[in-house]
């Protein structure tokens, strides 16, 4: 199995605390606030629950690369 597939990075570039958020972003092809309105609003109802969530991703998902690799 060589096909492509899409990886999940911390965003470089749209990047407020850890990136996390603009990753996600860029990973689903939807605006990175959404995500971050997304997070305060779960975090309002479970704001232990958000924080672990965030830190985790920020543990466990990879910075982006640097450059892009390239293209086939």
């Amino acid at each position: 199995m060589s096909g492509k597939y899409k990886r999940l990075y911390r965003s470089r570039e749209d990047s407020m605390i850890a990136g996390v958020c603009g990753g996600l972003g860029e990973y689903f092809a939807i605006d990175p606030t959404v995500i971050r309105l997304a997070l305060v609003v779960i975090g309002f109802m479970n704001p232990p629950g958000a924080v672990m969530a965030y830190l985790l991703m920020m543990i466990v998902v990879p910075l982006s690369p640097l450059a892009k690799p390239a293209e086939e």
